[in-house]
């Protein structure tokens, strides 16, 4: 592109959603900026442009007025990193231009539209244009971009330059035993096909031609290059307990092969424990096969190629697991998932989905995330969990178990339903609850405190032999405590704030951060202080 001629094109247009005008002659506003760069990019997502273009050095009147905004060193290129530290998933500008005219210099940038199905946001908040306002992206504009990557299916997008040379003959060979196993009745015609008419009837090509999903599952290794800007790739990291990277390994197509080359990669080392009443331990893998199996084809099932990322699988030596893939979470929540038992009515890559349904990769009937949960705690090993951010799906593992005592008799507490066991584990955990979660916990007795420093109620620490633990959870009255800062003062005199914490944040509940415990104890001194039982001159206190 050359960058005068684009200068002299935009020039002939008038301000529109996607392109704006800013004097800028020495300076611009930064944070107004970044409003912009979201406001255009998204604008250029509804629109079905590429790009949308902020300039700076014109007038509202197209005369270039010249700027000299970051006119020195490399400050004008650092602002990429500014902005895409401020925006969702680190997007920032494709290019900074910068032009000298007879009447001054004009500085282009290049704003990419927001990525297929991916508003962007501005420290946390989405911009968008009504003619040539800045302001906040309506819902209706929000839903019309998430919809978008539902509508567009870039499993199902054919490779134009791809032929059935790109595809690995043992693939292809494993794809049909895979087809068999799960159409057993078609298990005499299936060696009659061609690989192409098989290819067809499994729903990997379509009408002999080769789609991104069999490249994927099926391609060369070499091959992958026919799927850029998408990258096909698992990486198996192995990291200590100091999260330090031991280990590595990168695996490309065929992914039919290569998830089990990333399974056997997994130690799965056998764990030892024994259960309440047992006279001899059980062993089991840390982790169940069909654990790693389902959060591994999941993450190829589910990825969002069109971000341009790669699938993880993170092992750490304390035996946990961490799998990671790019893309926002389609289903409402987890909870949804194992409340319906039925499969999504909306898929970000159907036609991948249904070939590895095809393949009997992964399960139809949307049960697969519930059995992983029941598994694990049936083991009485912690129930997995997801965290759902920044357009991006972790989930751990864990393949040990945190509490044998605890865990055993949650699980043998009759009444607890999976949901139950799921928010009390994120309890025990400290993980953040919702505010209906908290009060449907606390109307069935199983927690106390206030959100966000719940802990186990007494109910479930009877039951589970936590008695000690929900009296460092709970704490004591909070008289006990103004009794120990009086009986300091009557043995030292004075005191600073400073000698009160030491003497009181190793006492303090547990569940309560550093933070919050001087909180606290700066809420008893005053506290006493406003009963007249002491006061303070200079910092310094004494009783009354």
């Amino acid at each position: 592109m050359n960058i005068k001629d684009k200068l002299k094109e935009l020039l002939l247009n008038s301000e529109t959603e996607v392109l704006e005008f800013k004097e800028a002659k020495n300076n611009y506003d930064f944070k107004k900026i970044g409003k912009y760069f979201s406001a255009l990019a998204n604008e250029a997502n509804l629109l079905s442009k590429d790009e949308a273009w902020l300039i700076f050095g014109v007038k509202d009147d197209k005369s270039i007025v010249g700027t000299n905004y970051r006119n020195e060193g490399s400050s004008l290129h650092n602002l990429k990193k500014e902005i895409a530290d401020k925006t969702l998933n680190n997007i920032t500008f494709k290019e900074i231009h910068e032009v000298q005219t007879e009447k001054g210099r004009v500085v282009l940038f290049q704003i990419p539209a927001s990525p297929r199905g991916l508003p962007i946001a501005w420290e946390g908040h989405y911009y968008g244009r009504d003619n040539e306002s800045l302001g906040a992206l309506n819902l209706e504009e929000i839903e019309r971009i998430r919809t978008k990557n539902v509508e567009y299916d870039w499993s199902v997008q054919i490779c134009t330059d791809a032929n059935i040379d790109d595809l690995s003959k043992e693939a292809i060979s494993k794809a049909r035993e895979l087809y068999i196993v799960k159409n057993h009745k078609l298990s005499e015609e299936v060696p009659t096909w061609t690989d192409i008419t098989f290819l067809n009837k499994a729903k990997i090509t379509i009408k002999d031609k080769i789609t991104n999903t069999a490249i994927l599952l099926l391609g060369n290794a070499e091959s992958e290059y026919l799927l850029s800007p998408a990258i096909s790739k698992i990486s198996w990291i192995l990291k200590d307990n100091n999260n330090i990277e031991k280990d590595y390994e990168h695996f490309s197509c065929p992914f039919i092969l290569n998830v089990n080359e990333v399974y056997n990669k997994i130690r799965n080392l056998k764990y030892r424990y024994i259960k309440e009443g047992a006279l001899f331990p059980d062993e089991v893998d840390s982790y169940d096969p069909y654990i790693i199996r389902e959060a591994l084809n999941n993450s190829i099932a589910h990825q969002d190629y069109t971000l341009g990322g790669k699938i993880n699988v993170i092992e750490f030596e304390d035996r946990k697991l961490v799998f990671t893939n790019k893309g926002s979470f389609i289903p409402q929540s987890i909870k949804h998932v194992l409340e319906t038992n039925a499969p999504e009515e909306r898929y970000r890559n159907k036609f991948l989905a249904d070939a590895m349904i095809n393949l009997n990769m992964i399960d139809t009937i949307g049960s697969g995330i519930k059995k992983m949960f029941n598994i694990q705690k049936d083991k009485y090993f912690p129930l997995p969990e997801y965290d759902i951010k920044n357009s991006s799906v972790e989930v751990t593992i864990e393949g040990k178990v945190l509490d044998i005592n605890y865990a055993s008799k949650l699980s043998s507490m009759p009444d607890l339903s999976l949901n139950d066991i799921i928010l009390l584990d994120k309890v025990q955990k400290k993980k953040k609850i919702t505010i209906e979660e908290a009060a449907m916990l606390k109307r069935k007795k199983l927690v106390e405190g206030k959100r966000p420093n719940l802990h186990i109620s007494s109910n479930v620490a009877n039951c589970t032999d936590q008695k000690d633990n929900y009296i460092k959870m709970k704490g004591i009255d909070d008289g006990h405590y103004q009794s120990l800062i009086i009986k300091y003062l009557k043995e030292f005199k004075t005191g600073k704030r400073e000698d009160f914490e030491r003497l009181l944040l190793d006492k303090l509940p547990e569940i309560l951060d550093d933070e919050q415990k001087k909180n606290k104890i700066k809420n008893y001194l005053q506290t006493l202080r406003r009963s007249d039982t002491v006061v303070c001159l200079k910092r310094i206190w004494s009783l009354n």
